[in-house]
């Protein structure tokens, strides 16, 4: 039964949740949690959770261990480019671009993909991840934050379920196995010569249903808010940042839209920045279909999720 929405109030800013409170808080506190979640969705497109259980030791491992990686020399770096659409390893800084915008952003990462044997059948369906030689440790404890954030983000759409109107196992048939990716971001010192309409991240919306997103080093992400505005967002250390992407929009019919966001230049010290976005994909033969919930006769045909990713890839400049 989908939650009621009508008798609640508007949310005053991007609500934090405590995700302890719906693992393990009792009814009254699941069901909060869940209103809250629908609400900060709908209302701001974000969230930001605290109480996610993940170890704050691992996120600050993961930080030095990026941080030495995009410390290599360029040519090193190089060696990690593979396959078509940089799905994983690594990606040059000024290759993506925002959709429909022209300018490339001031960024390279490295992906990180879905974690499986080699005899699995995932193995027929994604390619496998590629490792640098260094810096040590740099596997295992990506490895392990993938695993960790692919289950907060299963568990959080899990809550969303029954506010859109869908059963409790929806999204669990939808992204088991899902082509979902952990980016690691590095945004260099701004180069004295860069084109003046570059920034670090232009005005995008994320391709994927729910994109999680671990605290970054240094403030700069912004959101549009629903009236026009551009507002800062900002988590407390270490807590997820959660955003609503284009998956999710299709699926509810923009119900739920995705949500313009960006990365601004610093206005002070022009210092490196540092985030790790998890984008929560289905898997790749699911279909996107409208929530019967959401059917009004306008709603956006029918389409694998792979298609769909193709058909952005291209768009943002990350497959030709």
């Amino acid at each position: 039964m989908a939650l009621s929405q009508s008798s609640t109030p508007l949310l005053e800013k991007v609500p934090e949740l405590s995700l302890a409170a719906y693992t393990h808080g009792d009814t009254a506190a699941r069901e909060q949690f869940q209103r809250d979640l629908y609400l900060g969705f709908k209302q701001f497109g974000f969230i930001i959770l605290r109480d996610h259980a993940i170890d704050d030791k691992m996120l600050q491992r993961a930080y030095d261990l990026s941080a030495a990686f995009f410390a290599l020399p360029e040519e090193e770096k190089r060696r990690y480019i593979i396959g078509e659409g940089f799905q994983r390893g690594y990606t040059p800084f000024g290759q993506e671009h925002a959709k429909g915008n022209a300018f490339p952003d001031l960024k390279e990462f490295w992906h990180v993909g879905q974690i499986f044997e080699a005899d699995s059948p995932l193995a027929k369906i994604y390619p496998a991840n590629v490792w640098p030689e260094k810096p040590e440790g740099f596997r295992e404890i990506f490895t392990a934050l993938y695993q960790a954030l692919e289950n907060a983000g299963q568990t959080m759409l899990q809550a969303l379920a029954p506010s859109i109107g869908v059963d409790g196992d929806y999204f669990k048939r939808l992204a088991t196995g899902g082509n979902s990716i952990l980016r690691l971001l590095h945004y260099p010192p701004i180069p004295e010569d860069a084109d003046p309409n570059c920034v670090r991240a232009a005005a995008h919306e994320d391709i994927n249903l729910i994109t999680l997103l671990v605290a970054a080093s240094s403030t700069g992400l912004e959101l549009l808010d629903r009236d026009g505005s551009w507002l800062p967002v900002e988590g407390s250390p270490n807590a997820l940042i959660v955003d609503a992407g284009d998956m999710l929009a299709r699926i509810t019919n923009n119900h739920i839209p995705a949500t313009t966001h960006r990365v601004v230049n610093p206005d002070g010290a022009n210092e490196p920045r540092y985030s790790m976005p998890f984008f929560m994909h289905p898997h790749s033969d699911a279909m996107l279909a409208c929530i019967d919930k959401y059917r009004d006769g306008q709603e956006a045909p029918d389409i694998t999720a792979d298609g769909f990713l193709q058909e952005r890839l291209a768009e943002i400049g990350l497959k030709s």
